[in-house]
């Protein structure tokens, strides 16, 4: 049942303020509920510079005061994080085939201040040309942004958590990494970091093509392929050296280093040849959620007017009102290396976060989660692990032991795996496509608090 809409008292609001009263969102159209403390809109990378700003939407927690913020971010590269926003941890979502938005009981803001930014330039609302060619670029932007952010909010001496999904497996260790070099606990002090089905080695040879076979066997009853198909499959892996280095590195303790993955060759390349043949035998086959089937649902983020794209969409969350949004930037590039270069081919020319950045963020809080769900092909689940058995922190090359104890859920039952070594804690979790915090959001909330250091296990 919809709350009933009503004037908010401000004055019970901790951050409204002269300064940042221009930002208060007041209601969201088609959206039933009473919106509360919210803040929304663009904040420049450097002070007083209009020409390069992030969009952001704040929300403070609906519970007891905390002085800390969780940052949320979308992948991509190029993605909006208003789908984590309004499709997967925000306090009202709009899920895919939803006739209307619905509150959220596993909304992160029950238990934190939430700040999701569109990032980098060239995402979503954001205003400015994008020049990055670097990780290193987009998080001097990010921390530029957010000491605007906090210096207009009042905030200072919070405890500070960066989080996100996909792509965000390289923003989020980059971003963080650039907070801890500032030395500055006024303004960056971090405490933590999470990230959902994340690029963190080489995704497209280590996260795809060498489990994509073992991921398709474990699956059989979400891909319905014949028995000589699956042979053939077979055999690609195992000519191409897959199941030799799969068998070799990913174990526990792991032997050593794993060696440089060449690129992704035409005969070598049986992620692209089970996309070919799923349309066969799956035509609404989504990579990010393999259980799906025909019909294809309806999402009120696309379409031909998308919910963030609409006038009274955008007025209500100060939004430049000619931006044209999309969920993603269709195309437009948010790096500007020439097309196919860098670890991941996307113009991106950082060093995969395993290589350097992701050990110092553990190092330096010793909490951070890297998750996985079972069900998303784009990044497969044994791919992140083989990553996090390359990469050495806190003194040693992976994980030690094998991850085997269960994460039970009131209500669910078990739904994954967890394992905590040296400040890393892996979370696998069953069922579960691509965006975690949206397909199984009782587990994804366990993981905030955990980063949080609300609890010590899953």
């Amino acid at each position: 049942m919809a709350e009933p809409a009503a004037e908010a008292d401000v004055s019970q609001f901790r951050f409204y303020s002269q300064d940042t009263s221009a930002f208060r969102v007041k209601s969201l159209p088609d959206v039933p509920f009473n919106i509360g403390e919210m803040y929304s809109g663009l904040m420049p990378v450097k002070a007083g510079d209009t020409s390069r700003q992030l969009f952001f939407v704040y929300q403070p927690t609906i519970n007891a005061p905390v002085d800390e913020i969780t940052i949320w971010m979308n992948g991509g590269p190029g993605c909006s994080s208003l789908e984590g926003f309004f499709q997967e941890n925000g306090r009202f979502v709009w899920l895919e085939n939803q006739p209307r938005p619905t509150i959220n009981d596993q909304a992160w803001v029950n238990a934190t201040n939430m700040l999701w930014v569109e990032q980098p330039i060239g995402t979503g609302f954001t205003v400015g040309t994008p020049t990055a060619k670097t990780e290193e670029e987009i998080a001097a932007d990010f921390v530029g942004f957010f000491k605007n952010f906090q210096t207009t909010f009042g905030i200072k001496n919070f405890k500070i958590y960066v989080t996100g999904e996909s792509y965000a497996g390289r923003y989020v260790p980059y971003i963080s990494a650039a907070m801890l070099d500032k030395k500055d606990t006024e303004y960056f002090n971090l405490k933590g970091a999470m990230v959902y089905d994340p690029c963190i080695g080489q995704y497209d040879i280590a996260q795809q093509q060498l489990p994509a076979v073992p991921f398709v066997k474990a699956n059989k009853q979400h891909f319905r392929f014949e028995a000589d198909l699956l042979q053939d499959l077979e055999k690609i892996h195992a000519s191409c050296g897959y199941k030799a280095h799969l068998d070799k590195y990913l174990t526990f303790p792991p032997p050593g280093h794993q060696p440089k993955l060449g690129r992704t060759t035409t005969s070598c390349n049986p992620f692209q040849r089970i996309q070919y043949e799923l349309r066969n035998t799956n035509k609404c086959f989504n990579v990010y959620e393999i259980s799906q089937r025909c019909p294809k649902p309806t999402d009120v983020m696309k379409g031909r007017i998308p919910y963030f794209n609409r006038a009274d969409v955008k007025s209500a969350l100060h939004a430049p009102p000619n931006a044209q949004w999309s969920m993603c930037s269709n195309g437009k590039r948010v790096f500007t290396a020439p097309r196919g270069t860098g670890p991941e081919r996307e113009g991106d020319l950082s060093a995969d976060p395993i290589e350097k950045v992701l050990p110092q963020v553990i190092k330096a809080t010793n909490r951070v989660l890297v998750s996985n769900g079972d069900y998303d092909m784009i990044i497969i689940t044994n791919g992140t692990l083989l990553s996090i058995q390359n990469m050495t922190w806190n003194g040693a090359l992976g994980f030690q032991q094998k991850p085997v104890t269960p994460i039970m859920i009131p209500s669910q039952g078990d739904m994954g795996v967890q394992h905590f070594e040296r400040g890393l804690m892996w979370a696998e979790t069953y069922r579960t496509g691509h965006m975690g915090p949206g397909m199984a959001p009782k587990v994804a909330y366990r993981h905030l608090l955990w980063m949080l250091g609300r609890i010590e296990t899953l």
